[in-house]
């Protein structure tokens, strides 16, 4: 796969993520504000706002593909994208369906953020020791 498909890949799924993480917002915003309690409605707030932080952070990755070429860069992309089905994901089932069950599965996408953070900032320190 050429380098530029990895990187537009990521293009995509940031600005899918992106979009649908400002619909997630206005509808918790207008629909459920009135419908969830305080606590839940936080918890939705909080899956939309990391949704949008790690959407914006595959933008990011997509830069590092495409200027790297680094395999690294390209398993920070898919953790962001675990991370925030996981995550996120959970997130809004716990605050939606009120399946507190699901709450256990956020730490794993988390975990999923960091693990993604580190290899962006491992990419990074890699690629400027090469030049």
């Amino acid at each position: 796969m050429a380098v530029s498909a990895r990187s537009f890949r990521f293009v995509f799924l940031g600005g899918l993520f992106a979009a649908t993480s400002v619909a997630a917002g206005a509808f918790g915003a207008h629909a459920l504000k009135s419908i969830l309690d305080p606590s839940m409605l936080a918890v939705y707030e909080t899956a939309a706002r990391y949704q949008m932080y790690h959407a914006l952070g595959l933008f990011v990755v997509a830069w590092l593909v495409r200027e790297t070429e680094d395999s690294l860069a390209v398993k920070a992309g898919w953790l962001f994208c675990i991370g925030i089905l996981l995550f996120s994901g959970s997130l809004y089932i716990v605050a939606l369906a009120g399946i507190k069950w699901m709450g256990a599965m956020t730490p794993f996408g988390g975990v999923s953020f960091i693990s993604g953070w580190a290899c962006v900032a491992w990419t990074a320190w890699r690629a400027e020791r090469v030049q």
